[in-house]
């Protein structure tokens, strides 16, 4: 913790900023910051879960159904245990939630950037991190904090051979996103390379942690599928609300839409952010980062970029993508101190800038 306190300053002192630009922002707007932290979009079906459980179903125009088993559980149930420990509302109870989350995310960051590259480093990777463009979600009572704590710390363990550790993790990962489905693979694609090299000799403990690994995420699927009375349950819920896995297709048409009327900057636009992002994975793999980055990283980008649903959203599922950013944090920690903390700062206010646009306009979906 000694060694991670910079980089945890840092981070808190980015997130402090996003929020105080935000503030301002809303006192000109007239809109209260704390409703757009709390009480807008999914935190309103969290909260609503944390107090009535599940069981809230929308019918929409269009066909489309939207209902409260598309999110998993583990936010809203922390959102209970923390409004019946202190007096808070459930809407509350997930900012203080996904507060803490991302100090535990930036802890497990620092120490994967530190191994990689040193100290520097990880501070690095903490701070871009934080200044991520959508990173005002990191403040919100959002599931992203807990779901990047929980899978970054699970990567870690793998890293240091806690196995038992990571399967734990990786399962209440499981329980919080269904991209938790990419801390598993890294937890068995990791395993699976360990067992091969060592001579195909299972250690009892490789062998708990991945058992242990899918619960979460099969238990609610398997939950989901009960109550819905189908095996593919929680895949109709999503489908009713718009979303799936279609390989990338509808992506793809969304994009060549924007080239065929006067919306072809925002066509460019999403191309090069594309590009970019794959860019950065092939680089880690040019780099040679150790295996459960590379799996995770590649698994969550694979998933935000082939799912359909509403593609705004896109941005928000990579976040927890943190091993993309890996090469830029090396870069970054070459870089002078001062070049670097002007670097981090600039970027900083312009992610808190665009943050405070973004949710008093269409918002994280």
């Amino acid at each position: 913790m000694r060694r991670a306190a910079p980089a945890l300053l840092v981070y808190a002192g980015v997130r402090a900023l996003g929020v105080v630009v935000l503030a301002g922002w809303g006192q000109v707007a007239g809109k209260s910051p704390h409703q757009l932290l709390s009480a807008r979009w999914d935190s309103l079906w969290y909260s609503r879960i944390a107090e009535e459980g599940y069981g809230h179903t929308l019918h929409l125009s269009g066909g489309k159904v939207h209902s409260d088993l598309a999110f998993f559980p583990l936010l809203p149930w922390l959102e209970r245990l923390a409004s019946a420990v202190f007096p808070l509302s459930a809407a509350d109870a997930g900012l203080v939630v996904s507060a803490v989350s991302s100090l535990f995310a930036a802890w497990a960051l620092f120490l994967i950037g530190e191994r990689q590259g040193g100290r520097r480093a990880g501070v690095a990777l903490v701070a871009l991190w934080a200044v991520l463009p959508v990173g005002i979600v990191q403040s919100m009572a959002y599931s992203e904090s807990l779901f990047t704590a929980l899978a970054a710390w699970s990567v870690y363990c793998v890293l240091t051979g806690r196995w038992v550790w990571a399967g734990s993790l990786a399962a209440l990962a499981g329980l919080t996103r269904p991209v938790g489905a990419a801390v598993v693979a890294a937890v068995w694609i990791t395993a699976a390379v360990t067992w091969w090299r060592g001579g195909r000799r299972v250690e009892l403990r490789t062998l708990l942690g991945c058992v242990l690994a899918p619960l979460g995420w099969l238990a609610y699927f398997a939950w989901v599928g009960a109550r819905e009375g189908s095996v593919t349950g929680y895949l109709d819920v999503q489908g009713g609300w718009g979303n799936g896995f279609d390989g990338g297709v509808a992506f793809g048409s969304f994009v060549a839409g924007r080239f065929t009327g006067g919306a072809w900057p925002a066509g460019v636009g999403l191309l090069v952010g594309v590009a970019l992002v794959v860019w950065l994975y092939g680089v880690g793999v040019r780099q040679r980062q150790p295996l459960p980055l590379l799996v995770y990283g590649g698994t969550v980008l694979a998933l935000a970029l082939t799912a359909k649903g509403y593609f705004g959203s896109k941005p928000r599922l990579m976040m927890p993508a943190f091993p993309l950013l890996l090469p830029l944090a090396l870069a970054l920690a070459r870089l002078r101190t001062v070049r670097a903390v002007l670097t981090v700062c600039a970027v900083a206010l312009v992610s808190a800038a665009y943050g405070a646009f973004w949710l008093h306009g269409s918002g994280p979906p």
